[in-house]
């Protein structure tokens, strides 16, 4: 039997945490091991425990989750640790700065239950990035704002084939999905998508979303 997937819960509001505490730990498969109520209590529990998965608010005092999500991603012993960033429509500017520093997606506070306990597994696995309809539209509005995208030497890297695969990773497409577009197993589908991690170097599926739009391979619409 695996072991829990272990949830650091980090936000100011008692009663947000309790609230998600008592959904995740109704799960047999899930278990919350900290809470903190400021990013840098956020960051010290991380180091200490090394969960799986942190789910962040942005607004806190002390330190606030966007500075706490960067903190974590830098510390090379935190690698394994993937923050999932809580947000509100009328936060998306932060959104796309924590995707861009690393957290490996983000869901809106107001989510079902249903919908939070499936975000947390899937960030642990690090199969596919969270929302990917809500994901899709907020980096498109954003890159849309980016007039030339620099040329990125890293791209040239890729085969055509490995392009097609982070296109339709930056969709927001998980390895199935992917698998299913391609007309190959979803191991073949896996596989490529790894070499597409290793080869740019990228924590996770998070930064590659980020990197599609940002180098100009993927344009605001595609695939929309």
């Amino acid at each position: 039997m695996r072991s829990p997937i272990r949830v650091v819960l980090a936000d100011d509001q008692t009663l947000v945490r309790a609230g998600f505490r008592s959904i995740l730990d109704h799960e047999d498969d899930i278990s919350v091991i900290a809470e903190a109520g400021d990013g840098s209590e956020a960051v010290r529990l991380a180091a200490a425990e090394r969960p799986d998965v942190v789910l962040m608010d942005i607004r806190m005092p002390v330190l606030d989750g966007l500075e706490a999500t960067r903190r974590i991603v830098a510390d090379e012993r935190l690698r394994d640790v993937k923050v999932v960033i809580l947000t509100t429509f009328d936060l998306d500017d932060y959104v796309y700065g924590a995707l861009k520093a690393g957290a490996s997606g983000f869901m809106v506070k107001d989510t079902e239950p249903t919908e939070l306990i499936h975000a947390v597994r899937v960030a642990a696995r690090g199969d596919a990035l969270l929302a990917p309809s809500v994901t899709r539209r907020l980096i498109a509005e954003f890159a849309a704002r980016i007039k030339e995208p620099p040329p990125s030497v890293e791209l040239n890297a890729l085969t055509d084939r490995e392009r097609e695969v982070l296109g339709l990773v930056a969709s927001g497409l998980s390895n199935d999905e992917i698998a299913e577009r391609l007309v190959v197993s979803p191991a073949t589908a896996k596989t490529h998508v790894s070499r597409v991690l290793t080869k740019l170097r990228a924590r996770d599926r998070a930064q590659l979303v980020v990197l599609a739009y940002e180098s100009g391979l993927v344009r605001p619409g595609w695939l929309g």
